[in-house]
């Protein structure tokens, strides 16, 4: 096998993010890591359409009231980010606050998305004909990590959650967990990395009633059952607010890792009074099951940088295919390509010819170019070019390339 990198040496080699001093934590993406970024998005919500989310967008801070109510002050604050906001002494001398109104208030950045998800359901009143309702939030979080345990792309104190709030009655529970065991099956299938299944249980510290937990916990253990699914008991590993079925990868360095969670929380429903009218007209509480489906996608894209040391399958490749044209001559046909590939939704490059044919070569093999596209005297004439993908080498014509790579983008072939 050969040298593993890490993913920091491949990010910088492959110009995908940095870190500076000025903001620990918290990457900065650079063009070619938001191309990688946008296609997780693109697929995760191509996934949710499919399966009947709304996706809705929230504040990033807001104030403490909320999480004193949901009870993330009391079992999170330690991981919070806390902001006191004031309207300032500007504001009081043009006579537009009072003093009252201008004392520093306390906010917090959100370090999840549930609480305000909930707002968002009790913003009208819901029948049980309305549930299941799926909401969906592509969510920028912050969490107040020690900086001691920062270590790039793996643990950060920013980063975009792939969220998702299930609010459902009780008889619904069971189906809507089979439903998203089948999407994170078929999700993680597309990458080539194995699944396996825990079932994590009460921790020590946690809220609400042990009844409701153990009601919770055998709901989720009956889902995995009927899926059909292989499963672990993870004792005292479950949130705060409920038990949650653990979704664990492995690499292709065989290193475990545990991304994807599906959590059954009765708490947040009863601390925020969350409603739906039954059919006899009565008010009842619903469950909400929070779920992630790789997680964050800062952690998740540095597993796969690293999974795949780089050379990511096409259809999350930043670039996609690189046109190496022999001379100069072949300059004007090799712009033709090029806007033909760009047309197709195909990303791709020219490396002009001021640099050595094995040189331009090797720069795109350091940079894992899937698609190598050399173009010369013989290739104009044949409208084709000499396609080298995967250790292989062929002429193809110009027509069938496009037709083969588009084919392999869209079924996300690895």
């Amino acid at each position: 096998m050969s040298e593993h990198k890490d993913h920091r040496d491949i990010g910088r080699e492959l110009d995908l993010f940095s870190f500076h001093e000025v903001a620990p934590g918290a990457p900065f993406w650079h063009h070619k890591g938001m191309v990688i970024f946008k296609e997780l998005e693109k697929f995760i919500r191509e996934l949710q359409s499919q399966n009947d989310y709304q996706e809705i967008s929230t504040p990033i801070m807001v104030k403490e009231e909320l999480f004193k109510k949901s009870g993330h002050l009391e079992n999170y604050k330690e991981n919070m980010f806390q902001v006191l906001v004031g309207q300032g002494e500007g504001s009081r001398e043009a006579g537009i606050a009072s003093e009252e109104d201008t004392a520093p208030q306390t906010f917090y950045l959100k370090p999840m998305n549930c609480p305000e998800s909930a707002l968002v359901y009790q913003t009208k009143i819901r029948s049980y004909r309305d549930l299941p309702l799926r909401l969906a939030e592509l969510g920028r979080l912050h969490r107040n990590e020690l900086s001691g345990v920062l270590g790039g792309l793996f643990r950060v104190r920013q980063f975009t959650m792939d969220d998702a709030h299930i609010y459902c009655r009780q008889d619904q529970i069971k189906s809507e967990f089979i439903k998203i065991l089948g999407m994170t099956k078929e999700f993680y299938k597309k990458l080539g990395l194995p699944v396996s299944y825990g079932l994590a249980t009460r921790p020590e510290k946690s809220m609400g009633d042990k009844k409701l937990w153990n009601e919770a916990e055998k709901i989720l253990e009956e889902a995995l059952k009927e899926a059909g699914l292989k499963y672990k008991i993870l004792e005292g590993e479950g949130a705060f607010y409920g038990p949650k079925v653990h979704f664990d990868i492995k690499d292709s360095l065989d290193r475990a890792w545990t991304l994807a969670t599906a959590q059954l929380d009765f708490q947040i429903p009863e601390r925020l009074e969350l409603e739906y009218i039954d059919k006899n007209g009565k008010p009842q509480r619903p469950a909400i099951i929070h779920r992630a489906i790789f997680g964050t996608f800062e952690r998740f894209i540095g597993i796969i940088i690293e999974h795949f040391q780089g050379a990511f399958p096409l259809w999350l490749a930043p670039v996609q295919a690189v046109l190496v044209p022999v001379s100069e001559k072949q300059e004007k046909f090799t712009k033709k390509i090029h806007n033909e590939l760009k047309e197709n939704g195909i990303r791709a490059e020219i490396y002009e010819s001021g640099e050595t044919l094995p040189k331009r070569i090797r720069e795109a093999e350091l940079q894992k170019i899937p698609y190598i596209l050399i173009v010369g005297e013989k290739e104009e004439k044949n409208n084709s070019v000499n396609a080298r993908h995967k250790g292989k080498e062929e002429e193809i014509k110009i027509e069938k390339l496009i037709a083969k790579m588009s084919k392999e983008i869209k079924d996300k072939a690895l």
